[in-house]
């Protein structure tokens, strides 16, 4: 197992783990049940996403494409002119 991302929160993590599960990679989100500990425990670098060592540079390439990714022009809706509304 290799720890190739470490998420801002939860539920980034969460993403991301479902974002790999749908491309068939197995994804361990690590340290999930640390976060209600967060006033005795550091706030960074609790959470981690890990995979098996053979499907992390696939992986770690599939979240580069996800960080990377940009609203389609046109996606916003017309209350929300220049912003994507999930």
């Amino acid at each position: 197992m290799q720890r190739i991302y470490e998420p801002e929160n939860l539920m980034e993590g969460e993403l991301l783990q479902g974002m790999l599960a749908s491309e068939g990679i197995k994804a361990h989100l690590v340290g999930r049940d640390l976060l209600g500990g967060s006033g005795e425990l550091p706030v960074f670098g609790l959470l981690g996403l890990s995979v098996d060592n053979d499907e992390a540079e696939y992986a770690r390439e599939l979240i580069t494409a996800y960080n990377a990714a940009l609203p389609l022009p046109g996606d916003e809706p017309d209350s929300f002119p220049g912003t994507l509304v999930c």
